[in-house]
């Protein structure tokens, strides 16, 4: 889709073009209401203003339709199939790094309680696994900011590639 088709859309139907950039749905009914933008940088620029609001409880809701890095994500939905190719360094991983991955996870929740969020797209998994043990080294607020740091360039990106 194009930004003009996104503009032209619908409110729910423009919220559901870009339900799969994050599961947050205020974020995606402020996003649709701020139409139409005049340039792609102006969608994005509003689109990272509004995850400037985001909260703990956003990330928690978000993080629901992330799988745990080094997982497949499961299903046909838009979202799933975008983890599954963000996450493809994983896939080429071998099996000690698979097995230190799924321990750092293992740890990272009980750590924290929730799933560890890296944008992966870009990133080997040697240095996803090296951001997930440093990151175990914070202390719940910093873990927090990060975490949410790291779901905007998510949906950021999701949304970017998305409209061109």
């Amino acid at each position: 889709m194009n930004l003009a088709s996104f503009n032209a859309l619908p409110t729910s139907a423009a919220q559901a073009a870009i339900a799969h950039c994050v599961a947050i749905p205020r974020w995606q009914q402020a996003l649709a209401a701020a139409r139409p933008f005049a340039s792609l940088a102006a969608l994005l620029a509003e689109a990272e203003r509004l995850t400037q609001a985001w909260s703990r409880d956003d990330l928690e809701q978000a993080l629901l339709a992330h799988p745990r890095i080094g997982e497949r994500a499961s299903g046909a939905e838009k979202e799933a199939a975008l983890s599954r190719q963000e996450q493809s360094a994983m896939g080429d991983a071998d099996a000690a790094l698979k097995q230190a991955m799924r321990a750092g996870n293992q740890a990272y929740e009980a750590r924290f309680g929730r799933v560890f969020l890296i944008r992966a797209s870009g990133r080997s998994g040697e240095e996803m696994l090296a951001q997930l043990q440093r990151r175990l080294t914070h202390d719940e607020p910093t873990e927090t900011r990060e975490a949410l740091q790291q779901l905007r360039e998510i949906t950021l990106l999701r949304l970017k590639e998305s409209l061109l």
